[in-house]
């Protein structure tokens, strides 16, 4: 590589390709795997144990006093008091590699005092090195990375991952990829978040969005992304993405659009926490416009977060007692908007001053009509042709051209 890479980066990456070259081989013999069920969908192979243990061996051969954060391991190796850890995923994708799917790869990053630090994903299928570190930019091999410049979520290409995993919410999922797929170009689902994330950053993607991650599925590409110019966020637009199980990540524009379609789905803020914040013409949260219930909510000083579908928009009233008396809505002037704060508000007709033209001792004398300084060559004054013309108003003038001279007949001027 051309560019000088930070001392751990490199590190990074050569764990990277470590593990990336255990998957091939592990590729090669698919149907002699051992495969482990972790859960419901959930699988896990003798390949990924492997990998993991290579890249851990290679870290913590650098750095032995880092901690460690593994998808298969957990936090069983390193120094757990360390301000460094590691954050390790040694094949994302794994439904897809046991498959013969050829979308999965390798994700490591390094968080320091929990923030991301130094990123790398290695796709082995197609040897494509991701990496970036904080400040320094993102790249894919020896080229930079900038995210798409579409602004429109109408032209965007948008990825994202199924719920698959027992607890997550389906019914949930299907409303939020119906929303999306109404409002944008297309929507893509490889099955792998952290490679995902990078095509983000590499432009392919103009967004992505997706729950049930855990923090070794989005910490590398989350910093890959926002070195690329991109911004990555909660459902609600926080930074707080990490441990909240849920994330959207886009171009500028494209987030901020994702971030309004998606934020009454979060799960950030606990359901009894939300604020019930209702447009004023809807009587129940499926008939207001999700869009109007976030404004309404931010107009409020409130979060944006709509009520969940089903939810009492009101609260609920004690039996027997009397409802609040409603509040008594004081009348409000509206003033134009394009008339300046400091003018007076304009008078109607029956306000307006009276003529005081003819009142006695007013000066007021109308204005005369122009007079006119010229004369057409047909106008004659009382004098009749030859005399004094004069304009209306205007004094006599003398006729200085003489009498008329008749006009000879004949096209060509000449009297017959």
């Amino acid at each position: 590589m051309s560019q000088s890479l930070h001392p751990m980066l490199n590190i990074a990456i050569k764990a990277a390709r470590a593990a990336g070259a255990i998957i091939n081989r592990g590729s090669q013999d698919l149907d002699l795997l051992t495969i482990k069920h972790k859960g419901l969908n959930d699988f896990a192979s003798e390949v990924d144990e492997a990998a993991e243990a290579a890249i851990i061996d290679i870290l913590l051969t650098a750095y032995p006093g880092h901690g460690i954060l593994a998808e298969e391991s957990g936090r069983t190796h390193g120094s757990k008091d360390s301000e460094f850890t590691w954050i390790i995923d040694p094949l994302d994708g794994t439904t897809n590699f046991l498959h013969g799917f050829p979308v999965y790869c390798v994700s490591i990053a390094l968080a320091h005092r929990d923030i991301v630090q130094q990123a790398v994903v290695y796709d082995p299928t197609r040897n494509d090195l991701f990496f970036a570190s904080r400040g320094r930019g993102a790249f894919l091999n020896d080229k930079r990375l900038r995210v798409s410049k579409r602004i429109r979520l109408a032209d965007a290409l948008i990825g994202t991952g199924f719920p698959f995993r027992k607890g997550d919410s389906f019914q949930r999922y299907v409303k939020m990829f119906e929303t999306v797929m109404q409002s944008c170009a297309g929507i893509r689902r490889p099955g792998a978040a952290a490679l995902d994330l990078c095509y983000v950053a590499a432009g392919w993607y103009d967004g992505f969005f997706e729950t049930g991650l855990n923090p070794w599925d989005i910490a590398a590409g989350s910093l890959i992304i926002t070195e690329a110019g991109g911004l990555v966020g909660n459902f609600t637009g926080e930074a707080d993405f990490m441990h909240q199980r849920e994330i959207v990540a886009g171009s500028p524009k494209v987030y901020g659009q994702l971030v309004t379609l998606l934020a009454p789905y979060t799960k950030v803020i606990k359901a009894d926490e939300v604020p019930h914040v209702l447009a004023p013409h809807a009587t129940s949260p499926a008939a207001a416009d999700a869009s109007d219930v976030v404004i309404a909510a931010l107009a409020a000083g409130m979060p944006a977060h709509a009520p969940d579908a089903g939810a009492d928009p009101l609260p609920a009233t004690a039996e027997g007692a009397e409802p609040a008396p409603a509040r008594e809505r004081k009348p409000v002037r509206i003033r134009k908007p394009d008339m300046p704060a400091g003018d007076p508000a304009p008078r109607r007709d029956d306000e307006r001053r009276p003529d005081r033209r003819n009142e006695p001792g007013n000066d007021f004398r109308p204005a005369r009509a122009p007079q006119r300084d010229f004369q057409r060559p047909g106008d004659r004054g009382p004098g009749g042709p030859g005399g004094p013309s004069r304009g209306p108003g205007g004094p006599a003038r003398p006729n200085t051209r003489g009498p008329m001279k008749p006009r000879p007949k004949g096209g060509d001027g000449s009297s017959s």
